[in-house]
């Protein structure tokens, strides 16, 4: 299962910012990421616009990744069921993600697990996942380098069957090695050092 940074974007670009009723914020810190959330929601809305566009600005939008985090962690995007936080750190051409997951509330009402994965695949754990990721000429293309759980590297047929049988009947162009379009005339997408920069085309 992949819970990566191109995906995360991916996702926010396609969705309608979820706005949460604003409470004044309980301390300094939490002012600091809402305004960050803020930022973020608002740089999409702007890359929303700007691909509607006849000629889009090819300005980069740079998105920090304090800025992202904030705004999951803010609930401002959805989340697949079973997955309860995420969060990403960008270095150049590669995202780090951990998320909290929740393997039986992805399992299901689905066909029950082989008992050769079954302790690895239920109850709750941490997932951390390393992957390579770029995006040219309005695709981007992930390859899943490594992924543990809770500190243990998993097989990667361990990552297949899941994958197969509980992911991809969902999100069909997920996989240990994705490509998809990119949404609203994203040409480009460049992981760096804790930030990732999307040009329009």
């Amino acid at each position: 299962m992949k819970f990566s940074l191109a995906l995360a974007f991916a996702a926010a670009l396609a969705a309608p910012a979820q706005v949460p009723r604003q409470n004044p914020p309980a301390s300094g810190t939490e002012a600091v990421y809402r305004s960050a959330a803020d930022s973020c929601a608002r740089k999409l809305e702007h890359i929303r616009e700007n691909g509607a566009r006849t000629r889009p600005d090819p300005a980069p939008t740079i998105l920090s990744e304090r800025e992202v985090n904030a705004y999951f962690a803010a609930g401002r995007v959805q989340l697949p069921k079973g997955v309860r936080r995420v969060q990403f750190t960008g270095h150049p051409g590669v995202i780090d993600t951990v998320a909290s997951i929740d393997f039986d509330q992805i399992t299901a009402n689905q066909p029950s697990i082989s008992p050769i994965w079954r302790a690895l695949f239920s109850g709750v754990h941490d997932v951390h996942v390393v992957a390579h990721a770029q995006g040219s000429g309005g695709r981007a293309r992930i390859h899943t380098d490594s992924v543990d759980i809770d500190g243990v590297p998993v097989p990667r047929i361990a990552l297949r069957y899941f994958i197969d049988k509980y992911v991809r009947p969902k999100y069909p162009n997920l996989g240990l090695d994705s490509t998809f379009t990119m949404p609203d005339r994203v040409d480009m997408a460049t992981v760096g050092d804790h930030q990732v920069t999307l040009t329009q085309k």
